[in-house]
Formats: C-alpha cells, sequence, structure tokens
C-alpha cells in the first residue's frame, strides 16, 4: 500500500494518534490469526517481530505502540503493493475504522427515549458514505477484524447491521474510552455475538412482566387509596423493578449474598415492597399514621429504610436499604461505607460476597458534588469496594428544569462515571427485556473486574415531582407526550400477547390478581425468606440503651501499658526511620519506661493498642492521619531506605501481638463529605470497631455539614441508628487565621439535644486516653465530637504520667489544680481547651491567688453533677465566669447561656459573666498583630476587672 494512501487513511479519521486504535486491532487480529489481515499488513507485522524491544508474540499493545515509534522514527517500512490493490485495502482499512466508530459513537444514534422528543444527531462517521463506501459495496466481503457475531469475513451489509443492532438499538454502550484491552474485548465480546439483544423463554418473560405489573399496580393502589398524599411515584420508571430483580438473581447466582441499596425518594416505597418484600400492610400503616414507634423524631416514609433475607438461584441473599435524608446522593458514600465494613468483617474474597447498589436520579446523579468525591475514592485501599451497581432512573426532568440548554453541560447525565474507567449502559426504559440484559452483563462485569459499572434507564416521570405538582405548567409539550403513552407494562403485555406467550387477558388477569393481594395487605409473590437469619448479621440490641451512660472502667494495668508501649517503639532491623521521626520513637520508649511523662501522641497509640489487644478493631481515616497533620501520630512509619513506592511502612499498632483486631490507618483523598460520609456508614455496620475520622484542620468539618446535620446528629432520633463515630477537629485559637483556628464547636453545641452525641474538648494525654477507650469499650454507640490540640500535643503541662493512663478514667469537669484556699477564691473561671493553660500560666506569673480555673471537658451532655461538686467548693465566690477563645457569638457560650446550664447553678449573690473575643462575623482575626492583642486582652480581662 503506497504511503501517501496511509497519510490519507490517518489524516481522515476522527480519532488521534494516528489511527493507533485502528493499528492495534489489526495487529491483535494478527496475533490471533495472521491469516486474518492482508498480505502487505502481515509482512509488515512479520517484519516487526524483527524490530529491537520486540519480546514475544502475544506482547501488550503498549510495547507494540512503542515499536510503532521507533519504526518511524527511522522513515517506516514502506512495502511495494500493486495498484490495483489500493482500493480494496483502502475499503478493509474503512472497514476497520466504521466498526471502531460505532463502538465509541453508536450509542448517539440508539433508540433510547420512551417519548422520543429529540430528533436523531447527524454523526458522518456512523454512515457508510463517510469511509467512501456506496450501495455497490454492501454485498462485497471484508474481514471484520475483531467484530464478534460474524464470520472471519462477512458483507459490508451483514457488518453494518450487525453494529447497528449492537450499538443502535434500543441499548446503547460506552465503554471505548476505558484504558483496559481486555474490559473492552468482555463487553465487546458479550454485546455483539448477541447483538444486544437478550433471548428470554416464556417463563422469564412472564417473570419481567409480572415485576411490571408489580410496581405499576402497587403505584396506582397508593395513588387511588391515598389521594394527594406523597410517594413520589415510579410511574414512568417501572422498569427500575425489573433492574432490581435482575440484580439481586444474577448476584445471587454469582456468589453475591449480602446487597445494600441506597437510593433517594423515586420509587423507594416501590423498592421497599417489591424488591425487598416489605409487607404492604406496613406500608398502608405509614400512610395512615398508625405506625408505632418509640423514636423521638422518626422520619417520613421515603426515607425509612429495611432490610430483609429473599431467596436467589445461589441461594440466600441479604438486602438492606439504607436509611437517607432528602438531600440527594449524600446517602450514597454511606453505603460504601457500610459496605466496606461488611466486607472487612468477612476477610478475603468478601468483595464478590457483599456489593452496594446506588440507585441515582439523572439530574441529581451529574448535579451533586459528592458523587465525584465518592468516584475519587472508588478504587482505593481504605475505601474501595470492589465495585458499584449504579443505576440511574433517568427520567430526563430535574424538578422542573429539563430544556438541555439548561440541564448539565455534559451530553449524558452519566459522564462523570468515566473519570473511573466504568462502562455505561443506556436502555430504553420500555424495553424491560432489554433492562434486564444489561444489568445481568452489569453484575457480571462488577464480579469479574471489580470494578464499578453503570445501567442508564431512560424512562419518564408520568406524574410531577411528587403527587401534588403539576408538572403542565413548566414541561407542557413532554407531559402532552407522556399523557398519550400507555405506560411500559401495557407495551411489554400486548407484546407477550402478540408473541402467545400470554393469552388476552393474561396481563389484565395479572393486575386483578396484585389487586385482591394488595387489599389484603399482602404481596402476591414474596421473595422474603421468613425465618432465616443471614450469619453475618450482627445484634446491636446490647448497644441500643435507654438511658445515657457516662462513663466505664477504662483503666488498663500498668505493665501492660509498657509491654504495649515497647511493641509501639520495636521497629523492624534494617527499617530506617526519619531522624525526627527517630526521636519520636526514641521518646516514646523512655515514656513507656516512665522516664519521661507521656505525651499526646504516645497517649492516643496507647489507646489504639490497648483496644486492639482487647479484640476492638480500630479505623483512623481522613487526611494525613498517619502522620498526623501536625507531626504527633505517626501511626505509620516510613522507611527511608525504600526503593519501590509500593513498600516500606511499617504499621507499629497491626504488629502488636500475634493474635490482635485489625488496625485501619487510611490517608484518605482530599475530600471532606464523601469521606466523613462513608466513616459514618462504616461506623454504623460495625460498633466493635473504633472508627475515627479526623479532619486536617477542624475548620474544614464545613464541607460535610449535611453529613453532620442529615445524619450524625440526628440518625438516632430520626432512624434509630446508633453510630459510634469519632471526629477528631484540631481547634485553637493560635494565630494562624480564619480557616485554621476553629472547629466551630457552636455548631455542634447547636445540634446537641436528646443525648444525642458527645461533644469533648481534653487538655491532657491522659485524658484522651480514657476519652478514646471510654467510646470503645462503653456499651453504648453515640457519635463523639472531639475539639482536639494543635498546640498542645507537644506542650509539657498537658502531658501525663503512666500512671494516670494506667489509673482513673475520663474526667468531665477538671478542678483546679493548685494549692489554694478555697475559702479565699472570688472569682472561679470556667473554660475548656488551650486557654486553659493560657490562664493558668497568666495566673502563676501575677501570683494571682483568689482565682480558681476549672475545666470542662465535656460540654455535652452537660456535666451538672460534677460541675456542681466543683462551684460547691467555692462558698465565697461571687463571679463565675466563662472563658472561651471563640468570639462572643460563637464557641460554647451562645448554648450554655441560652440553656441556663450554669444559671441554675448560681447562687443568689454569684453573677454570670463572659470573657471572650468580640463578636465577629469571621471566627478569628488573619493579622498575627491583632491575634496577640486580642488574646492578651482576653486573658487580662479574664484575671482583672470585668465590665459588666
Amino acid at each position: 500500500m503506497p504511503m501517501t494512501t496511509m497519510n490519507q487513511l490517518f489524516d481522515s479519521t476522527m480519532y488521534f494518534g494516528g489511527n493507533a486504535p485502528f493499528v492495534e486491532e489489526l495487529y491483535e487480529n494478527y496475533l490471533n490469526d495472521p491469516t486474518s489481515v492482508d498480505a502487505e499488513w502481515r509482512d509488515y507485522f512479520d517484519r516487526l517481530a524483527q524490530m529491537p524491544g520486540y519480546v514475544a508474540r502475544d506482547v501488550a499493545h503498549a510495547p507494540v505502540i512503542a515499536a510503532f515509534a521507533e519504526l518511524a522514527k527511522d522513515g517506516g517500512f514502506r512495502p511495494a503493493a500493486p495498484a490495483s490493490s489500493a482500493t480494496e485495502h483502502k475499503k478493509q482499512s474503512a472497514v476497520g475504522q466504521m466498526v471502531t466508530a460505532y463502538r465509541s459513537l453508536g450509542t448517539r444514534w440508539a433508540d433510547l427515549d420512551p417519548l422520543k422528543r429529540l430528533p436523531r444527531p447527524k454523526i458522518d462517521e456512523l454512515e457508510p458514505s463517510f469511509y467512501g463506501f456506496t450501495d455497490a459495496d454492501l454485498n462485497q466481503t471484508f474481514s471484520v477484524g475483531s467484530l464478534k457475531g460474524l464470520p472471519d469475513n462477512a458483507k459490508l451489509g451483514d457488518i453494518l447491521e450487525t453494529l447497528k443492532q449492537t450499538y443502535c438499538g434500543t441499548v446503547g454502550v460506552e465503554y471505548m474510552y476505558m484504558t483496559d484491552y481486555n474490559e473492552k474485548r468482555w463487553l465487546q465480546e458479550r454485546l455483539e455475538s448477541i447483538r444486544s439483544r437478550p433471548s428470554y423463554n416464556a417463563d422469564q418473560k412472564k417473570r419481567i412482566l409480572e415485576r411490571l405489573t408489580a410496581a405499576e399496580t402497587l403505584e396506582r393502589y397508593l395513588h387511588t387509596k391515598y389521594v394527594g398524599q406523597k410517594r413520589f411515584s415510579l410511574e414512568g420508571g417501572e422498569s427500575l423493578i425489573v433492574s432490581m430483580d435482575e440484580a439481586v438473581r444474577t448476584g445471587g447466582s454469582l456468589g453475591l449474598d449480602e446487597i445494600v441499596v441506597g437510593m433517594a425518594h423515586r420509587g423507594r416505597l416501590n423498592v421497599l415492597v417489591n424488591t425487598l418484600g416489605k409487607a404492604p400492610s406496613m406500608l398502608f400503616a405509614e400512610f395512615e399514621g398508625k405506625k408505632k414507634s418509640d423514636l423521638t423524631a422518626g422520619d417520613v416514609k421515603y426515607h425509612m429504610g429495611f432490610s430483609s433475607d429473599v431467596s436467589t438461584p445461589g441461594g440466600p441473599c441479604h438486602l438492606t436499604l439504607a436509611f437517607n435524608p432528602s438531600h440527594l446522593e449524600i446517602v450514597n458514600p454511606v453505603v460504601e461505607g457500610s459496605v466496606y465494613a461488611r466486607q472487612v468483617r468477612r476477610g478475603e474474597g468478601a468483595k464478590t460476597k457483599v456489593m452496594p447498589i446506588l440507585v441515582h436520579g439523572d439530574a441529581a446523579v451529574a448535579g451533586q458534588g459528592v458523587n465525584q468525591e465518592m468516584l475519587n475514592f472508588a478504587q482505593t485501599r481504605g475505601y474501595g469496594v470492589g465495585g458499584t451497581l449504579h443505576i440511574v432512573v433517568n427520567n430526563q426532568v430535574g424538578f422542573t428544569t429539563s430544556d438541555p440548554r439548561d440541564y448539565r453541560s455534559g451530553h449524558y447525565c452519566t459522564d462523570i462515571f468515566k473519570m473511573v474507567d466504568a462502562p455505561i449502559f443506556h436502555v430504553n426504559g420500555d424495553d424491560p427485556e432489554a433492562v434486564a440484559l444489561v444489568t445481568q452483563i452489569a453484575v457480571e462485569y462488577r464480579q469479574k473486574f471489580q470494578k464499578d459499572v453503570v445501567i442508564d434507564i431512560i424512562c419518564f416521570r408520568k406524574l410531577g415531582h411528587n403527587e401534588q405538582d403539576e408538572p403542565m405548567v413548566t414541561q407542557p409539550l413532554m407531559y402532552k407526550i407522556i399523557s398519550k403513552h400507555p405506560g411500559t407494562r401495557k407495551l411489554y403485555g400486548d407484546k407477550l400477547v402478540a408473541e402467545g406467550v400470554l393469552p388476552a387477558d393474561g396481563p389484565e388477569q395479572m393486575i386483578k390478581e396484585f389487586r385482591e393481594h394488595l387489599d389484603k395487605g399482602e404481596l402476591l409473590y414474596n421473595p422474603v425468606l421468613a425465618g432465616y437469619k443471614h450469619p453475618m448479621t450482627i445484634d446491636w440490641t446490647p448497644f441500643l440503651t435507654k438511658q445515657y451512660i457516662e462513663t466505664c472502667d477504662t483503666s488498663v494495668p500498668k505493665a501492660e501499658l509498657q509491654r504495649l508501649a515497647k511493641r509501639l517503639t520495636d521497629i523492624p532491623e534494617g527499617f530506617s526511620l526519619h531522624s525526627r521521626v527517630k526521636k519520636i520513637v526514641e521518646d516514646r520508649a523512655a515514656m513507656g519506661e516512665g522516664k519521661l511523662p507521656v505525651d499526646w501522641g504516645m497517649a492516643e497509640n496507647l489507646a489504639y493498642a490497648s483496644l486492639l489487644v482487647s479484640g476492638y478493631g480500630v479505623r483512623i481515616s481522613g487526611e494525613d492521619v498517619g502522620r498526623g497533620t501536625f507531626f504527633h501520630r505517626h501511626a505509620a512509619f516510613h522507611d527511608q531506605n525504600r526503593t519501590s513506592w509500593d513498600a516500606g511502612t511499617y504499621h507499629p499498632l497491626k504488629n502488636l501481638q500475634e493474635k490482635q483486631a485489625g488496625f485501619q490507618c487510611y490517608d484518605s483523598v482530599l475530600s471532606e463529605e464523601a469521606v466523613l460520609a462513608f466513616d459514618y456508614g462504616y461506623a454504623s455496620a460495625n460498633p466493635y470497631e473504633l472508627v475515627i475520622w479526623e479532619g486536617q484542620f477542624g475548620d474544614f468539618a464545613n464541607g460535610a455539614q449535611v453529613v453532620i446535620d442529615q445524619f450524625i446528629a440526628s440518625g438516632e432520633a430520626k432512624w434509630g441508628r446508633a453510630c459510634g463515630l469519632v471526629m477528631l477537629l484540631p481547634h485553637g485559637y493560635e494565630g494562624q487565621g480564619p480557616e485554621h483556628s476553629s472547629a466551630r464547636p457552636e455548631r455542634f453545641m447547636q445540634l446537641c439535644a436528646e443525648m444525642n452525641m458527645e461533644v469533648c474538648v481534653p487538655t491532657s494525654a491522659a485524658q484522651v486516653f480514657h476519652m478514646l477507650r471510654r467510646q470503645a469499650v462503653r456499651m453504648q454507640r453515640k457519635p463523639l465530637i472531639v475539639m482536639s490540640p494543635k498546640s498542645l500535643l507537644r506542650h509539657k503541662d498537658a502531658c501525663s504520667s503512666l500512671d494516670e493512663l494506667a489509673n482513673g478514667e475520663f474526667k468531665r469537669v477538671i478542678g483546679e489544680v493548685d494549692d489554694l484556699d478555697p475559702k479565699k477564691v472570688k472569682r472561679v473561671i470556667l473554660c475548656c481547651g488551650k486557654v486553659y493553660y493560657d490562664l493558668v500560666n497568666a495566673r502563676r506569673e501575677k501570683g494571682i491567688k483568689d482565682i480558681a480555673i476549672v475545666r470542662m471537658e465535656q460540654l455535652y451532655p452537660f456535666p451538672k453533677a460534677s460541675l456542681e461538686v466543683e462551684l460547691a467548693k467555692y462558698p465565697k465566690a461571687t463571679e463565675i465566669v466563662w472563658c472561651q477563645e471563640e468570639p462572643r457569638n460563637q464557641g460554647a457560650w451562645y448554648w450554655i447561656a441560652s440553656r441556663h446550664h450554669l444559671d441554675t447553678q448560681l447562687g443568689a449573690k454569684q453573677k454570670m459573666l463572659l470573657v471572650s473575643r468580640p463578636a465577629s462575623s469571621s471566627p478569628a482575626v488573619g493579622y498575627l498583630a491583632k491575634h496577640n492583642e486580642q488574646q492578651k486582652a482576653l486573658i487580662e480581662s479574664a484575671l482583672g476587672k470585668i465590665e459588666y
């Protein structure tokens, strides 16, 4: 073939890289069968085998591309070819280009929209004429290359028909952007060999219609029985139930025995009843407001979760539908964390046993940034679950937005999934058989490759955003079309009648049977296995206490602490520590021997170690948690002489003794919202592990405010969900500016009620030791919010003796430590955090003897009894001062003042006073000089005259 012809071919393609995909396919065909390519190409590839760098016949495509590059540098190889064959070679090359074009762009011509609102776009690359073909070429025979489902050589017309049926029918697939060759070949084999068309027998088709009928009948039954009540109907998207059914059945047959589902409100009631098998009578009771609940708040019916055990062809499968708020997509990382916890509990091979299914809305999946955060950690070590099945219920409208000019910037709502190389199956919701087929293939892909996969069910929303909404107001054209649509069930029922699968009255008879059972509050086909209990089920009952448990025994024998200290400082032979880290390890060894007081980092590690050897797992997650933002934790050591990027990390907490619980320490991706949600989900799935999320600075936690508000603070009141998650939030005013000073304690205090969580501000190594142990050992699971220190991590006064760790407990209030005469004390300062050390050091310098300083180590639940004991020591104190670093309108003051916690403990002659920074819209000042000025004024005011 003349090189001018080759150049013309290269220049004419829409693909970058010198038509590398086409050449690669030719070469792969050559490797499989040298006779499948033209003689000139075969001769070319034969010579390529003699090029420098050639390894073996079946080398990967990357070395081949490199060899082509080297060949080009040398001027290339120009085989001579008769002029008469040039045209044929050009056509054969064009066939390869056309195959690639359909694989890449065929979905743009696919019949996907049940409403058929938009015309088919003009795409030249899908037209045979683009490659110079005419009708006269349709009967000419060409090599099919890597195209499946045809003989090695086939007529152009048959090749074109195969491509159109595979990629332009009711299924459209996007996958050519994926980087893994084997995954792409697997998808091509699965799709092209059957032309993306299922072949179901009569019983399978009846089951699909039965699922559609169950979905539609429930919606219409509720619509007439509970007129005007919100339920966020699935009508128009009933094929979701077909997809869910196929996912569970296929998953079960491939070894899955547990699936956790996360979804928003659209279609949720339908999934609860028709997938998880919730009794309709239970749902009706919720509609009628009869459901009894001991929850203090409760939630609306379309937010509630559920779990059941159902039968599948492969055996029982436990299904869980996660509780969720109205904040769209935020439940997704929660589900991922829950699944990860279940997988960790099972051990090796668990990723093929437990799978998450996330059901998205089309507007939300593209619009909510938490999905990008979640996908970013989908294949990481500490957060990857071996792939998620994503199902998009694409009803082509987001509330009232459906104009493509406003809807999104990308072509498809699923474009975001391309960032993780996930294949995307677009499917017409009016073809339920195609929906079932792509679901089967998607689950097979997930199980085989352990990666995310997406099903985009293009459907419609028959009613408004909710049942009280009138969609014609904003979408008149769309809803004129919808009003004439008979419904997916009707279309498929008519199809089965026409095929002779059902008698003429078969579909209507099916509806009748479903309605009769709904009248009884029953399911016609109940998938639930009555009396079955999954072997991996955890009984949370012991942790669901009605009364708040304030404390428990957190002591550890001193000898055991010394043994653990030795293990924590025992470094493998030949492991080279950084000089600064080596000094820390040496100091920790001295701490274990009692030669140095224990600092915060050592106390924290000892707390974890003592739990791990007692059978409690520990997970620490967040940005920089291995080392610690402030260089204090060092739970992970890094060999300074490592020779490989993926080796040379040592975790002492994983190597305490032969039998111990699992320790996880993962530096997370740079995200707050999704990672915190993940760890909440993890902690909610296992009460036997201490799960910690640490903010790099506490200031950044507000990037995850939705998780804090909708799950952490209110999950127990709304859904009865217990969770022992710990949030470590570095907090303290040290002149670092508005975004590195405050963890916003006022926001957490505002959320405190009904004993829903604990808020603590520990100020010593012993306090953090006992606080963390209390969180794990105590038979109670509530979130723990910690305003953790920064400068105090190495403050000499914040260190503790080994005896203080071995004995004692977490003190909610710490009284005066200096030797003062209680009868001479006129003022008692109450404070928390770093400001305590500022106050006590200034008082000592000034020689003040009539002011006592009391630390509040726990702000909520408010330690009333402990504080009363301390205040009672100073009968002549007339001033009770709350001193805080934060501005007046921030910190704990407003909460304390509004709840009258301190007022109720004051005597008749005592005044309640405040010392703080001035009220401010910003958490802290940015100028160091102004910070120092404010700090000086704060301390002087607290120890001096207070204007009131």
